[in-house]
């Protein structure tokens, strides 16, 4: 578990040690299941570059989320078959909960959202995802593996309930198991935000996220394996997720499937600061 040499935020050493970390981040590089443009197991270290030109002060929470302590753990790199990334990813994520630590787990492709799902379920009642997505991904197998980025929600909700937002694209062999009342289609929810509550209110009291970012439109967020039109904004996103961590308790999240491009920086900063943000919503209970 060797950190690396820079850690998220490029922090003070004082704010990025194990010893005094309020929440951990934790790169997995993995990309072994993607169908279509490679690059997602370079999304990690391109997220941890961009994070050190992300102010420290936060304007909308007024905080500087950074002085909980977030340390860079070393990258989870375990890939010799998606069912042992996944135990891998669920056992380091495990190792920080036990310690007290919030974990952050940055991908890769989605696939790698299942072992920390695993981790929170075992270790909180009441537990809910909320995932941010493009895709439904509820296939229950995808080119022979149930373990595909295509599945990742179908072993999810193996564990816990889910709400699924942005939603546009699936095979129809998704569709009967969609939850009634819990999807909120990209184009049900397109210029107006009545459905966040609506959203918030299927959650239950401990809640993890996963962030897709092909859930964001292309012309902000180009840089995914495999995008889709019509998605959401940047203000569309941070207004549900404030309004989750306002009524609900956020205790882990992942942000994932950045396929950097070296044409579009942006994008990775777009990934830090987002990262960043929610780190700010999930602690502004803390007086810090």
């Amino acid at each position: 578990m060797t950190a690396p040499s820079r850690g998220f935020g490029d922090l003070p050493d004082e704010y990025d040690s194990l010893e005094r970390a309020g929440a951990v981040i934790i790169p997995v590089p993995y990309d072994g299941t993607s169908t279509w443009m490679k690059g997602a197991d370079r999304g990690p270290d391109a997220i941890i570059e961009a994070s050190a030109q992300v102010e420290l002060y936060d304007i909308e929470t007024g905080r500087e989320p950074y002085r909980v302590g977030i340390y860079t753990d070393g990258p989870v790199m375990d890939s010799s078959s998606p069912e042992a990334m996944v135990r891998a990813v669920e056992e380091r994520v495990g190792i920080h909960m036990d310690a007290g630590r919030f974990a952050v787990v940055l991908g890769g492709e989605h696939s790698v959202s299942v072992g920390s799902v695993q981790a929170h379920a075992r270790r909180h009642g009441d537990l809910s995802v909320l995932q941010l997505d493009a895709h439904a991904d509820l296939r229950e197998e995808y080119h022979g593996s149930r373990y595909n980025h295509a599945c990742v929600m179908a072993r999810v909700r193996e564990l816990c309930p889910a709400v699924q937002v942005g939603i546009r694209s699936m095979d129809v062999s998704e569709r009967e198991g969609l939850g009634k009342g819990r999807t909120f289609f990209a184009h049900e929810i397109a210029g107006e935000r009545k459905w966040i509550d609506a959203a918030v209110a299927r959650l239950t009291g401990n809640v993890y996220i996963t962030i897709d970012l092909d859930v964001f439109d292309p012309s902000i967020m180009p840089s995914t394996g495999t995008p889709e039109p019509g998605g959401l904004d940047w203000y569309e996103v941070l207004a549900l997720l404030k309004r989750v961590a306002e009524k609900r308790r956020i205790v882990g999240f992942d942000v994932v499937e950045l396929c950097p491009s070296a044409q579009n920086r942006h994008a990775d900063f777009l990934a830090a600061k987002l990262v960043y943000k929610l780190l700010a919503y999930s602690f502004m209970g803390d007086k810090k």
